[in-house]
């Protein structure tokens, strides 16, 4: 382990533009749960399975199951950056970073100091009237007593979040596709590499320091210039001191 830590301090020394894509495994380390541990969403009991309730359909069909799982699941507005976020934020000052690509929805990464940061799935930080536009807070959804949060001119608000059937925003893919395809370094951490299209990102990565940072084996292993099992918050914030 200490020649692979080794080696990831002296490829982030000798890079000048280094690109991280993360999942939610970047984010556990700040309590919030990911999809997939044994301690997990997916492994929890409830009427209807996660990825039903997060479905486009089922919003529409059973808006207020959907809100009950919403709020109590998938919120965490008391959540702060942890050592991981930390050490983006401090690459990107540095000038050796120039995005974050992240699956998460919990605007970690930004609240860490991070500028460069593409949201593949979108932010709890952000909600829309479907009738209006009109934007919404996190704090002004969570201030809304009704459980279906209404606007002022009676459409839903929803989360700007990608849900289970929608298509993830065309111009954020492209951007990313741009920043990994030119990057000479490739940081994927806290991620199963198993959710498409973003999985898929890291096949336009055309250098030769590709490195994975989870705690268990990825199905992308396999084509991997360098694998680091840790914590991504220690594996991270040791590199970078």
């Amino acid at each position: 382990m200490a020649d692979e830590m080794e080696l990831l301090k002296e490829w982030i020394k000798t890079s000048k533009n280094i690109v991280f894509f993360g999942g939610a495994g970047v984010s556990t380390e700040s309590n919030i749960p990911d999809f997939r541990s044994t301690d997990g969403l997916y492994n929890q009991e409830y009427a209807y399975p996660p990825e039903t309730i997060l479905s486009h359909s089922f919003y529409k069909k059973k808006p207020e199951e959907f809100f009950r799982f919403y709020r109590n699941k998938m919120l965490f507005p008391n959540a702060q950056p942890n050592a991981a976020h930390k050490a983006l934020a401090r690459l990107e000052q540095q000038g050796k970073l120039k995005a974050v690509i992240t699956q998460n929805i919990d605007g970690l990464h930004q609240k860490a100091g991070s500028r460069e940061v593409l949201e593949l799935h979108g932010s709890v930080l952000r909600n829309y009237c479907e009738h209006c536009g009109r934007f919404y807070s996190l704090e002004d959804l969570m201030e809304k007593k009704e459980l279906v949060p209404k606007c002022s001119c009676g459409g839903i608000i929803k989360p700007d979040v990608v849900l289970y059937e929608e298509s993830l925003n065309q111009k954020t893919l492209e951007q990313s596709v741009r920043y990994i395809s030119q990057a000479d370094m490739l940081i994927v951490g806290g991620t199963s590499l198993t959710v498409y299209p973003a999985a898929g990102l890291i096949d336009y990565y055309r250098g030769n320091k590709l490195v994975l940072i989870n705690m268990a084996a990825t199905v992308r292993d396999g084509i991997a210039d360098l694998i680091i099992k840790r914590k991504i918050g220690e594996a991270l914030s040791e590199a970078v001191e």
